[in-house]
């Protein structure tokens, strides 16, 4: 199975000026652990996890005036929709996140999570218990 079939087309896209709350109440509403952060200006996307808000309110961080662009993660590993979900899980575990943002020629086509690549995997793991 490939990235392609286990990923979530719909992403939530934030621009660096959302303050962590903005991000946090937008992720909350749209049930995703990450968000695109795209920076118009250069171009250049980044990441911004659940982990990321939690970590910067447990440094005690206003969450109403510190922005997502303080704390995007932009040196982001990046999957192709053609990537096996082995070569996304393994990528993930390197790197030790959960999220990849899911990159072709035009830019971020989705995303694809630890939860969707267990989702996939377990028909398969549940078929061979039995």
């Amino acid at each position: 199975m490939l990235v392609r079939d286990a990923m979530s087309t719909v992403t939530l896209t934030i621009g660096p000026a959302h303050t962590l709350r903005q991000a946090a109440r937008l992720m909350s509403a749209r049930r995703v652990g990450a968000a695109v952060v795209q920076d118009g200006d250069s171009g250049g996307f980044g990441i911004l996890t659940e982990r990321d808000i939690l970590n910067a309110i447990g440094a005690d961080r206003n969450p109403d005036l510190e922005t997502a662009d303080a704390h995007t993660t932009r040196d982001v590993v990046f999957a192709a929709p053609t990537w096996t979900l082995e070569e996304a899980a393994e990528a993930m575990t390197r790197g030790g996140f959960r999220h990849l943002v899911v990159l072709d020629d035009q830019g971020p086509v989705g995303i694809v999570s630890v939860r969707d690549i267990i989702r996939c995997w377990l028909p398969v793991y549940s078929a061979t218990a039995a």
